[in-house]
């Protein structure tokens, strides 16, 4: 009897941990849009703009969802953790790589974003008690060798500013990430998304309005599909599925399924710019994927919490 309840048990902890990284593969192959998106629509629109812009737009939507969830209110400490979860997915990352995107190939952007997955694991380790082993260290510093070395092929002497916003980006994701993570095992995936783009709202609400002070941009309309993209997938409806799927499945762990990212960002850089994928860029992505793939094996299974009211 003792061996068969385990073994349901185990099971059942399979089971759901296959869910959350098909959830998390999802997630990401919504995300990998994200860069070639925005370099395609900043030929038409601002690219700080679009960073703000989609923000307000999946704030109002956030609004309407909310509204219709009859959501509780956070308490005052989530509301503190809605303010860091914003800061870096809602500003920090979106409008960093919207800059960034203006300056440098959506495939290059794909490779230096490539250690999200690592720096989201480390930032979870600090918050959600997950164990990381020594090899865990030395594959995120592989890693970091590796980006810099491929962002110095692309400038002079030093890492240009795309490059550095880039990395900015990084660290804002894995943050956001994070933070996200460890907030939707309390109030739920979607919900966490949602209040951290309506607390993002006195901000990016009037600073949308000021870029558009002079009427909205003259774009055909395929480039406001690719922003509304931005604004309901990207920002808001792939959240959902990340979210749910750090919180029932470990920070670490989860995130590690962003190693696919800079490969499906470089191969649709290719069909909707025409960017041409060398083969050094995909050697450096090999390299970025085996460390993070490394890492991944090194990090712990998060401990068990209850879930409450993720869903």
């Amino acid at each position: 009897m003792d061996t068969k309840l385990r073994l349901y048990r185990f099971g059942k902890a399979s089971d759901s941990d296959l869910r959350s990284l098909v959830l998390g593969a999802l997630a990401v192959a919504c995300f990998s849009l994200t860069l070639p998106v925005t370099r395609w629509a900043s030929a038409y629109l601002d690219p700080l703009g679009i960073g703000f812009a989609r923000a307000a737009v999946a704030g109002i939507a956030a609004v309407a969802f909310l509204l219709r969830e009859r959501a509780p209110a956070p308490n005052a400490r989530q509301w503190g953790e809605l303010v860091v979860i914003a800061c870096g997915v809602v500003f920090g990352f979106p409008v960093a790589a919207g800059w960034a995107m203006g300056r440098v190939a959506a495939s290059h952007g794909g490779i230096v974003v490539g250690l999200v997955p690592l720096a989201t694991a480390y930032v979870g380790s600090r918050i959600v008690p997950e164990r990381l082993h020594a090899r865990f260290w030395i594959a995120a510093l592989c890693g970091s060798a590796t980006v810099l070395v491929f962002a110095l092929r692309h400038g002079t002497a030093a890492l240009d500013l795309a490059d550095l916003a880039l990395l900015f980006a990084t660290c804002s994701a894995a943050i956001g990430y994070a933070w996200s993570g460890r907030l939707s095992r309390e109030l739920g995936g979607s919900r966490v998304i949602a209040w951290a783009l309506v607390v993002s709202l006195p901000i990016s609400v009037p600073v949308t309005l000021l870029y558009l002070r002079d009427g909205l941009p003259s774009a055909p309309p395929s480039i406001w599909v690719g922003f509304f993209y931005l604004a309901l997938v990207s920002q808001l409806g792939a959240f959902f599925l990340w979210n749910h799927a750090l919180a029932t499945g470990g920070i670490a762990r989860v995130s590690q399924t962003q190693l696919m990212q800079p490969f499906l960002t470089v191969v649709a850089a290719s069909i909707l710019l025409g960017e041409r994928i060398e083969v050094t860029t995909l050697v450096f992505a090999l390299v970025v994927v085996a460390c993070v793939a490394i890492g991944r094996g090194a990090a712990a299974r998060a401990p068990a919490l209850a879930r409450g009211t993720v869903r």
